[in-house]
């Protein structure tokens, strides 16, 4: 699709955008940004207040009661959440939890998942990596008495500051399987906002014999994904970021269906023990049959409340329809970018629209000290990282194309 460069263009595309009152729903800052910083944190959904004032209107009327009476009884409180972000991740409803936050719920995976034997011992992960992912199998990889050093195998992803084609991280994969016994691979790159073909890196996976887990922790929300059908063994994903849940929101997990009978060792609590007998216990632990049975203690359920809210959402527009205002919105961010490219500014992420998320990476060379407070400065909020890049993610919720095209106009500064 062509696009142009004017304002009154851009308020021409708003003005057919049947999902432009989207941004209704929500929050904005006081200052009232361009906000383009839902990679990071989502912005609040107006619904959230009610949802958590319910849980404290529940917990001050009714005390421990609220477990088993009240509008959303506690004890199954996590469930209501499974089945939508079923939906979101494409998986079936028994294949998914809400409990923890993101790197706890790596680890309790890859606790079942990463079992090295003499012949096949390593790790792959994909770079650039974002810090807690590689703390995270750096650590699973000493708890087995391996050498992180020699032991992990890094997937370079970012070449001269341009994202390699799918098709060549797929061949530095299959060129370091040897000895492999696990994959943890990025939905969509932190850094870069590249999305992976994830069904074909599964697919590799299983030719090897090797087990592949993914951090969907910028894929989840953003793209549509199908954990099921691509036969992904496990998955993890935060609650905070496209998802709008709120700081520190509960994490999604993802367990094939084909473990659910499984004797995989797990770290083990009560939370995670069959429900009919969960208050009158056996000695020995008995796990519900699916992904709950990695949980380990109570829910907690004024987050789980603020989650909840904004993945009703989801529920009711649908991934297909937020997938699709997405790609529009970043095509339109990439033409109008691109329209000013000069020796300052260049596009690090993929400019194939099926090869990204909302997020386009810039980096940027420029005579400002401070390329993010000088965006502040301008109410624009995004995130810089080292050594130049800003991230910039339009959201398919909360932005628009007169947001982007002010954006660039502040970026023809730089």
């Amino acid at each position: 699709m062509q696009f142009e460069s004017t304002l009154e263009y851009a308020e021409h595309l708003d003005n057919q955008d049947p999902l432009y009152t989207l941004k209704d729903k929500f929050h904005f800052p006081s200052s009232n940004p361009i906000y383009f910083c839902g990679h990071s944190l989502g912005l609040q959904p107006i619904q959230t207040y009610y949802y958590v004032k319910d849980e404290l209107d529940a917990w001050e009327k009714l005390g421990v009661e609220g477990h088993l009476h009240g509008k959303s009884p506690w004890l199954d409180y996590h469930s209501y959440l499974a089945n939508h972000m079923s939906k979101i991740v494409g998986a079936n409803t028994s294949e998914v939890v809400v409990m923890n936050s993101l790197t706890t719920n790596l680890h309790l995976l890859m606790i079942s998942f990463f079992k090295p034997t003499k012949q096949k011992f390593k790790i792959i992960i994909d770079t650039p990596s974002f810090p807690s992912d590689k703390y995270a199998v750096q650590s699973q990889l000493k708890l087995h008495g391996l050498n992180p050093l020699e032991d992990l195998i890094e997937v370079s992803t970012l070449k001269n500051n341009k994202c390699i084609s799918n098709e060549d991280m797929l061949n530095q994969i299959e060129s370091n399987i040897d000895n492999v016994a696990m994959m943890l691979i990025s939905g969509v790159n932190y850094y870069t906002g590249q999305y992976y073909d994830l069904k074909s890196i599964s697919d590799l996976a299983k030719k090897y014999n090797c087990i592949i887990g993914l951090d969907l922790a910028h894929a989840a929300g953003n793209v549509e994904l199908e954990l099921h059908n691509w036969d992904i063994d496990f998955a993890a994903w935060c609650g905070y970021k496209y998802l709008n849940g709120g700081p520190g929101a509960p994490s999604g997990v993802f367990v094939n269906e084909k473990y659910h009978s499984s004797n995989l060792n797990r770290l083990e609590g009560w939370w995670g023990h069959d429900k009919q007998t969960r208050f009158n216990p056996p000695n020995l632990f008995n796990p519900i049959k699916g992904a709950e049975a990695w949980q380990l203690s109570n829910p907690p359920i004024l987050s789980m409340a603020a989650l909840r809210s904004s993945i009703e959402l989801f529920d009711s527009i649908g991934m297909s329809a937020l997938r699709k205002r997405s790609r529009q919105l970043t095509s339109y961010m990439e033409s109008m970018i691109s329209s000013i490219i000069n020796n300052n500014i260049q596009i690090i992420t993929p400019l194939n629209s099926d090869d990204r998320g909302s997020q386009l990476s810039l980096a940027i060379d420029s005579n400002e000290e401070n390329i993010e407070s000088f965006l502040k400065n301008k109410n624009i909020i995004c995130d810089y990282r080292k050594p130049n890049v800003i991230r910039a993610a339009p959201c398919a919720f909360y932005n628009n194309h007169k947001d982007i095209y002010n954006f660039v106009q502040v970026l023809k500064e730089l």
